[in-house]
């Protein structure tokens, strides 16, 4: 097919794919579920790639009041998972001809600025991982959508909220450490005030009160692995039976966890076993290799911006939470014989 030597219209692709205008304007704004065929839909792409058609996004966004920008908010950058969530949100909004700036709160989990003179004026919605919906009232000014992301979906103030199933990656962590014959635990829980750690606490209790004979004792620190030794090491040397598995509820307390057991003369598994969750990079680095809960960022960014779409357009975004995985590697193995 050849190209025009003009800047191609839609009134060209509608010729080309052989369908209306109507149909060309419904299918390149994302609009055609249940009103074109799939396979119509397919054929107005291929005719706009063909010609290299792009359409008039400055028109378009006039006509809706859109600045088809979003704002994602994160607590920090200090970790890949928020680049992961950011490259899934990125690419789905891309694809719609959204633009989305990262915006890491100063203050972590909440109060967010306003990095704008006006987010209101400038964004079309805003998308926050693992903060509280009331941080973000000075950005969105109760107006804009919003869409929550690791949050709790009982009286959330965003119009959609996207989860990961961290209550199952808790219970299969659970599992497998009673599967291995553990019956004394350590929790080893991130000192941050955010519902998806009080998740992870409540369910790890809640699943271990359930099997008789079984202990656990919690330790809190913030995220970091020099807070996490402190912490561990002063968990592991109080008096009572040591615990044989330590589940920590990110792999950076999982790496202090390490260093905190080999102080104190010990070996990971064959002593103590250690969980974390994230299945960041770092997960692979230690030795004994990190079974920990594999989070899925792209897809959780991929399903915010998703959900922000919908939202957008008046739909009902995708309910589900998003599964996450086990993965089993050399740090956890049978329960040792108890301490002398």
């Amino acid at each position: 097919m050849p190209r025009s030597s003009t800047r191609p219209t839609s009134r060209d692709v509608a010729q080309a794919a052989g369908v209306s205008q109507a149909a060309v304007s419904l299918v390149l704004g994302d609009k055609w579920r249940g009103r074109v065929s799939e396979a119509t839909a397919e054929r107005v792409r291929a005719a706009a790639r063909e010609l290299g058609y792009r359409p008039n996004l400055a028109a378009r966004n006039l006509r809706l009041g859109r600045t088809r920008t979003v704002l994602l908010v994160v607590p920090a950058l200090t970790t890949e998972f928020f680049a992961g969530v950011y490259t899934g949100a990125a690419r789905v909004a891309a694809r719609h001809g959204f633009g989305v700036v990262l915006y890491p709160s100063p203050q972590g989990i909440g109060p967010a600025r306003d990095p704008f003179a006006s987010a209101q004026a400038a964004l079309d919605g805003v998308i926050a991982s693992s903060m509280a919906a009331d941080a973000l009232t000075a950005i969105r000014g109760d107006q804009l959508p919003l869409v929550m992301l690791d949050s709790d979906p009982e009286g959330s103030l965003g119009a959609a909220t996207v989860n990961l199933d961290i209550a199952d990656g808790v219970r299969q962590v659970t599992e497998h450490l009673l599967g291995l014959g553990h019956r004394r635990f350590l929790h080893l829980a991130a000192d941050v005030p955010s519902w998806t750690f009080e998740l992870r606490a409540r369910e790890l209790a809640a699943r271990l009160a359930a099997v008789p004979g079984t202990a656990i004792r919690t330790a809190a620190a913030p995220i970091s692995i020099d807070d996490a030794v402190a912490a561990a090491e002063a968990a592991l040397t109080r008096p009572g039976p040591r615990p044989t598995a330590v589940v920590c509820d990110d792999d950076k307390l999982a790496a202090g966890a390490y260093k905190a057991i080999r102080r104190l003369g010990l070996r990971v598994p064959d002593d103590i076993s250690v969980t974390g969750l994230d299945d960041l990079a770092l997960a692979t680095a230690l030795d004994p290799e990190l079974t920990t809960v594999r989070l899925d960022a792209e897809r959780f960014g991929e399903r915010g911006m998703e959900a922000l779409l919908a939202v957008l357009d008046g739909r009902d975004p995708e309910g589900e939470d998003i599964p996450v995985e086990l993965v089993v590697r050399g740090s956890t193995a049978r329960a040792s014989a108890p301490a002398p």
